[in-house]
């Protein structure tokens, strides 16, 4: 095996490893974004599904039971859906997770040396800032393109609500994929693929690219405290969570329209989607689930600390 592709399974295993971890260290909390580390273990699926059951796009929510936000949504699921609700859709999540962050951190490192080989940080700190942006966004659309059905079947499923079984359009993962591909072909599983991948470059360029700048002006920054790097990651998450919301929120009303038809579609493409809902709804309905959305988003600090710990070693 060559020096490069061995390089990239490195990253690829540090990256994956870190992102098995971190579903699995924290303890159970129905509301697991109230505490940094919890909000990446698995249980932290309910902050996820509840943001996606706040958007005004699933057919099942009538008017009248649309939740007015994540407090309201998380007091009213366990009551008529059951407490075991908070949990579906969470093995598409556990699935994807794991290739997303492997892929993500093996591709950047990768357009690392593609964008700022030969660059000094001191010398060069915008450039070596852009460097890292562009490393990160385009680590972040690479991965997509791979991992998208996945993302896009979890989301279906967060949003397929109904207290029987019989009420529910998918019994499963496959289940889900299977009939989204009978219904619409390979493109149905590509639903708002788009403005996926404009919100995921702005995401993955603030992650990465900002958490990467800041620890690499320091002093010594293979060498940095561990609650150093754990406040600049916090930090860093926090911000690109808020700033790519928008674009995830799209993204959502997109996939969940998926496989209707006719006087069902309600918006006609991404552009249409921007327009309606900042028309009829008005601009918070951008930023709707989005608390719910960073407390759980701000685990993946835990990721990018761990991943630097673990390439310590490997």
């Amino acid at each position: 095996m060559g020096d490069q592709a061995l390089s990239f399974l490195k990253d690829f295993l540090a990256g994956g490893v870190a992102a098995a971890i971190s579903k699995t260290a924290a303890p159970s909390l129905p509301f697991s974004g109230v505490t940094p580390a919890v909000a990446l273990s698995q249980p932290s699926h309910p902050s996820s599904f509840s943001s996606v059951q706040v958007q005004h796009a699933s057919k099942q929510i009538t008017a009248e039971k649309q939740y007015k936000g994540i407090i309201d949504c998380i007091v009213r699921i366990p009551k008529e859906q059951g407490i075991i609700s908070f949990w579906r859709g969470n093995l598409a999540n556990v699935i994807r997770y794991f290739p997303t962050q492997a892929l993500n951190f093996a591709f950047k490192d990768k357009y690392k040396q593609i964008f700022l080989g030969g660059v000094d940080r001191h010398k060069q700190f915008w450039r070596y800032f852009a460097g890292n942006l562009a490393s990160g966004g385009a680590a972040g659309a690479t991965s997509l393109c791979f991992v998208y059905p996945l993302d896009f079947a979890r989301t279906r499923l967060a949003a397929d609500v109904g207290k029987g079984a019989s009420e529910r359009e998918f019994t499963g993962l496959g289940d889900c994929i299977i009939k989204i591909f009978k219904s619409d072909g390979l493109k149905g599983l590509y639903q708002g693929f788009s403005v996926s991948v404009q919100g995921i470059i702005i995401y993955r360029a603030a992650y990465f690219g900002v958490y990467d700048t800041a620890k690499g002006m320091l002093p010594d920054p293979k060498n940095v405290h561990i609650i150093v790097s754990w406040m600049i990651a916090q930090t860093v998450t926090a911000v690109a969570g808020l700033v790519s919301y928008p674009f995830d929120t799209v993204r959502r009303r997109m996939m969940m329209q998926s496989g209707r038809k006719g006087a069902d579609i309600m918006y006609k493409g991404t552009i249409d989607c921007w327009k309606k809902i900042a028309k009829d709804e008005g601009s918070k309905a951008f930023f709707k689930g989005a608390w719910s959305n960073v407390l759980r988003g701000m685990g993946g600090a835990f990721v990018l600390v761990l991943y630097d710990e673990i390439k310590k070693y490997v």
